[in-house]
């Protein structure tokens, strides 16, 4: 259930007392699973990124014109290469590379950093490194995924390419929750659009990337506003 509420004498009303009476007279009774928000919580968001730009600079432009209400205390990539950008919106930006001898303390660096800097969930905008069960255990359903809707039929580096071959007649893109199933954790947001014989790979994959960063911003917004609720590996979304 997710329940939305206006107050009368809203000058008056006190959160604390609200919680407090709310566990009292309701959920011990009835031995709920509750969060109790306001709408002037705003949550920290980071990103993580690679090389890819395009659902960076998606994401930072909403972000800087107030279509996302959030805080993004930094940007943080297993590359150098988009550092620029974190310096055009004025954000910092952390480079820990990641390597298969590397990948433990990396992400211990990247926990720590999570913890200083109190962020609530973060987003891999194109992150192109796998995140491990130590991420996952410590934000369940609070890391963010963008990807092509080809897996796993068209898996690996060039999926664009292999759906060319077959001769595909629609894209699509799709973000989800991280779990430690690769790919397939809670759907949250999906699009897709048609293309034909007249198309060629560099179409399917700017047409694709156009896709990711729409349906991306979409999933974050929906997290945002928590019209997520996960359940049984689904979600269920409030429209």
């Amino acid at each position: 259930m997710r329940l939305e509420s206006d107050f009368n004498n809203a000058n008056e009303f006190s959160i604390s007392k609200f919680r407090a009476e709310f566990k009292k007279n309701i959920a011990v009774q009835n031995q709920m699973k509750y969060n109790i928000y306001t709408d002037d919580m705003v949550p920290k968001m980071a990103l993580f990124v690679s090389k890819y730009n395009h659902c960076l600079y998606d994401l930072l432009s909403r972000y800087k014109s107030g279509e996302l209400k959030v805080e993004i205390p930094f940007i943080l990539s297993n590359h150098d290469d988009l550092r620029e950008i974190a310096e055009q919106f004025d954000i910092p930006f952390y480079h820990i590379p990641v390597s298969k001898e590397t990948k433990s303390a990396a992400e211990d660096q990247q926990l720590k950093l999570l913890a200083e800097h109190q962020v609530d969930f973060f987003v891999l905008a194109r992150y192109m490194q796998i995140v491990s069960t130590k991420l996952i255990s410590h934000y369940p359903n609070k890391i963010i995924n963008i990807h092509h809707s080809f897996l796993p039929a068209f898996a690996g580096a060039k999926p664009y390419h292999a759906a060319f071959e077959r001769g595909v007649k629609i894209i699509g893109a799709t973000s989800h929750y991280v779990t430690e199933a690769l790919d397939a954790g809670p759907i949250i947001e999906q699009d897709v659009t048609t293309v034909s014989h007249s198309h060629s790979i560099k179409d399917f994959i700017a047409k694709g990337r156009d896709l990711e960063k729409i349906v991306l911003s979409r999933a974050v917004k929906l997290h945002l506003k928590r019209k997520t609720m996960v359940y049984n590996n689904k979600t269920v979304i409030f429209s």
